[in-house]
Formats: C-alpha cells, structure tokens, sequence
C-alpha cells in the first residue's frame, strides 16, 4: 500500500484521533483495553493516559522542579459505550531542588483529577448533572461509574455546597414555595433528621413555573423557613412577589415577617386536597345518616368512593355510569353531588391553559359557595364536563329511571357555571 493504515505513524509517539476521543486536552492515551470484573469492580474498558513532558515549578518556593518518574493512580472516568471507564494515570513525580525549601517532592497537579480523588473532574459533573437534569439518584450514578456510593458522593458533596453557597443560582427568583419533607417516618439513631423544610422556586419563565429545588433545611418550623430567608439578604426576599405555603401557620408567619411585599396564597395541592377533604367528609357523613354505619362493599356510595376522587376529565364512561348509579341510589338530598361539583371546579381551575381563565373559574367557585343549591334538580341534559373546556362539571340529571349517562362533545366555547348557576333550591341545605 502507498500510504501507512495507522494513525500513528512515528514510533512512540500519541495517537491524535485516540486524543481526540479522549476529548481532554493536555492528556494523551496510551493504551485501550478490556478488563474483566474483579471483585466488586464490574466488567468495563481500561484506558492508560498520561500528560506530555513540561516544566513544573514548586508549588512553595516557585524554583523549577527535578522530574523523579512517573507513579500509576487509579481513577473512573465517564462511561463510555455502555461500559465504566477505569483510568491509569501515569502521574509524573517531581523534587525541588532548592535546598531551603520545606517541600522536597510533589506530583503534578492536572485538571484530569483534583488531589486524592478518585472520580476525573468531569465524572463528578458528570454525576451531578445526572442528578439535577435526569432526577437519577446517586446510587444509580455509581452504578454506571462501576463505583460505590460513597465513592460517588465523597466527591460531589463538595461541589454541591459550593453550588449551593452560590448566589448567581438565585438571580431573577420572584415566587417561591415552602412545604415540609419527611426524611423517614421512624427516628432511628444515625439516620439524621425526621422532617425537613423544602424551598422551591416556582417563578414563571416562558409562560410555564418552572419547579426548582433552591434548598432543604433542617426542622419543620416557621423559625427554620424564616431563618433561611433572612440569610438570602434583602436583595433575594425584596424580589419575591408570591409566596406559596400549606396550611401551616409556622410558614405563614414566616412570609408575614420576611417577606412583606409578598402574596401568600395556598399552593394547588393542599387547595385541591382540602376540596377533596370535603367531599369525603359529605360522603361519610351522607352514609351514617342514611345507612347508619360505616361503608360496607355493596354501599352506594362507599362503592364509588375512588372513582369521585378522580377528575371528571379522566373518567371512563363506564365510570360515568357507575358514578351516576351511585348518586342516584345513594345521594338523595343532592349533598355529595354538589361536592363533588365543587371538588371538580377547584381541579379545573388549576388544570386551565392560561392564568385568565384559571381566575375566572376560582372567583366563580368563592361566588357560587354562600349559595350551593342542587344542580340535579334542574335535568340538564349534559350531565357531564365539556371535554377538555373551563366548565365544571354538572351533576346527574333528575330523570334518573330513563337518563343515559353520557360525555358531552361540545365546544371549549361554552362558559363556566357555578353550581347554584340554573339550580333550584336543594331539599337539604348544603353551606
């Protein structure tokens, strides 16, 4: 052949297309192979790197420094086709020369690997990426760096507080939320703390909130949220404009003495549970007074409990019917119908496509309350939600022996409708 098949032409000398592939300046490799598992160390390619000849000056003195060799350290570098990396450095080893000075050898200090780490410097933003952006735990890093855990977070904790302590990561923070965390249910000695406060950015950026974690601190409490808001600085609490709590008044007197200009509202999840709250207590309640006992299997309304959970955007038809038997069979003063109605008008506000909308069906849901009347007197003939559409779900018609449960297919046009909207009065007050 007229010209050489290898890359490496002169002998001895670095590969250019394998440095290439390698992808880190300054480090060149030597050789590729095969390892087979050992031990806990999985199966996985084996690359020997070293750095190029330079001068390296003492780091106490400054004087130009006496190579003394090389000595091989062992790190895990990113994997690469499917496979954990295992790298050999052939780390160069230097001596001063300057007889006054304190430190007589050194090795050579490279971006490759901070000192005494075990992972390359990108394996570990390697990691922490995965954790942030792919929600992977730090077992599951370790496991695909052919690792152990501790490996793993020995070298990233570090890293994570200095990214914590950073403050350019709060920059443009307007909204906020606090909810507490339980770590473990059962305190255990040398499992650190039970309970801990969640803070969470929930700013809105192109239209959307964005949830982001900003901190985890120790202890549910009003001092331990506060706490953590007065050491952001004025800077940080003067720029936030909404507050989200839950019903915790620890919290609430938090935002009140730290955030002044800020408007606390509920976050959507305690709304909707404490919805739904009140729907289970007019069922239970329904079912004593008309039954006089706790539900059992073939009970009316105990049997559609799960179901009335859901929202009326997700229900089968065959869940429609057995909703509609249920109510019909089990709820004849109307009092769990109009629950769930309002239980489904406050999922609806939350689940609209725009912040207009969502405010016109909550500000309907706080009018239509003082007044709730039976929606099923009234026989409509859609008993149904409008598919995908702000309007709230109606109740059951009162044609209950002939009516066909049914899903409406008309427009998004139609227009949301409180539940005392085209209602006669009910035979039981509900308040």
């Amino acid at each position: 052949m007229a010209e050489p098949t290898l890359c490496c032409v002169e002998p001895g000398g670095y590969c250019v297309r394998v440095d290439t592939l390698f992808n880190l300046p300054g480090v060149h490799v030597l050789d590729v192979a095969w390892h087979e598992g050992r031990g806990r160390l999985p199966a996985g390619l084996r690359l020997i790197v070293e750095t190029g000849s330079a001068e390296a000056g003492c780091p106490a003195c400054g004087v130009i420094a006496e190579a003394r060799g090389r000595r091989c350290r062992r790190l895990h570098d990113i994997p690469a086709f499917r496979a954990p990396v295992e790298l050999v450095w052939r780390q160069r080893r230097y001596r001063c020369t300057e007889p006054a000075c304190p430190v007589r050898g050194f090795s050579e200090i490279h971006a490759l690997a901070p000192p005494r780490a075990k992972l390359t410097g990108r394996a570990a933003w390697w990691a922490i990426s995965c954790i942030q952006r792919d929600n992977a735990s730090v077992a599951s890093v370790a496991r695909r760096l052919g690792v152990d855990w501790h490996t793993v977070w020995e070298v990233i904790k570090p890293l994570l507080e200095e990214l914590v302590d950073d403050p350019g990561r709060l920059a443009g923070v307007d909204a906020v939320g606090v909810d507490e965390h339980v770590w473990h249910h059962q305190p255990r000695l040398g499992k650190g703390p039970k309970e801990q406060t969640g803070i969470v950015d929930l700013t809105r950026r192109n239209g959307k909130p964005t949830a982001r974690l900003l901190d985890l601190v120790l202890g549910r409490s009003g001092k331990a949220y506060a706490d953590w808001l007065r050491s952001r600085g004025n800077g940080f609490t003067a720029g936030i404009t909404t507050a989200t709590l839950d019903p915790f008044r620890g919290y609430a007197n938090a935002i009140r003495d730290e955030l002044d200009d800020a408007t606390a509202v509920l976050d959507a999840f305690h709304v909707v549970r404490l919805g739904l709250q009140a729907m289970e207590e007019t069922r239970r309640r329904v079912q004593q007074e008309l039954l006089g006992h706790r539900g059992f299997k073939n009970d009316p309304l105990y049997k559609i409990r799960n179901v009335l959970r859901a929202g009326a955007d997700k229900l089968t038809a065959r869940q429609i019917e057995r909703i509609e038997t249920g109510l019909q069979t089990g709820d004849p003063h109307f009092e769990v119908t109009v629950a769930w109605r309002c239980y489904q008008q406050l999922r609806s506000a939350f689940a609209a496509t725009s912040l207009v909308e969502g405010r016109k069906i909550a500000l309907s849901i706080v009018d239509s309350f003082p007044s709730s009347q039976s929606p099923r007197s009234h026989g409509s003939a859609e008993p149904w939600p409008r598919g995908g559409s702000s309007s709230s779900p109606t109740s059951p018609p009162s044609g209950r022996a002939t009516a066909e449960p049914k899903r409406s297919t008309a427009s998004s046009n139609s227009t949301a409708a409180s539940p005392a909207a085209s209602a006669t009065p009910a035979t039981t007050d509900y308040g």
